[in-house]
């Protein structure tokens, strides 16, 4: 019964000031604080703070536990070393297949051919640049991205 109280009286305090802040014209600020009040009302209604009462009590003998248990600590370091594995076999399995040497989704999409130009249309008035094309002798190295710095560098004489 206690609790019933709390949380209607919690509910009747928000929405007096949530009616003060519309009274004041700031609706958006009105319409926050309508729906936190509304909040202890829909828990204690739903039968939700039992839950959150159990989940509150674990959750604080888990934070007990964490400062005076090295078991918790061991757990821990372990979820620690698992996702830093984790990322680095994703990081080297990604650098593997850009340098080509495990034949892999990225360099399956390096090996395709180069995609058309597009021409403009009579719209537009000019016509679009081309794509450069790659000599015939030379393989991809995978500094392609560095090609076209590379030309403007040899045009400007640097």
């Amino acid at each position: 019964m206690l609790t019933a109280a709390v949380a209607f009286a919690l509910t009747a305090a928000g929405v007096a000031m949530a009616g003060l802040r519309a009274y004041r014209r700031r609706l958006l600020s009105a319409t926050r604080w309508l729906a936190v009040a509304l909040l202890p009302a829909g828990l204690y209604l739903s039968g939700l703070f039992p839950v959150a009462r159990t989940i509150g009590s674990e959750l604080a003998d888990w934070a007990a536990d964490l400062v005076f248990d090295p078991r918790v600590w061991t757990g821990l370091a372990l979820l620690g070393v698992s996702a830093g594995l984790l990322v680095t076999t994703r990081w080297v399995g990604r650098r593997r297949a850009v340098e080509g040497d495990v034949p892999g989704p990225a360099a399956a999409t390096a090996a395709s051919p180069a995609r058309p130009a597009v021409t403009a249309t009579p719209e537009q008035g000019k016509a679009a640049p081309k794509a450069p094309k790659k000599p015939a002798g030379k393989s991809d190295d995978g500094l392609g991205d560095f090609a076209d710095i590379e030309e403007i560098l040899r045009r400007r004489g640097l």
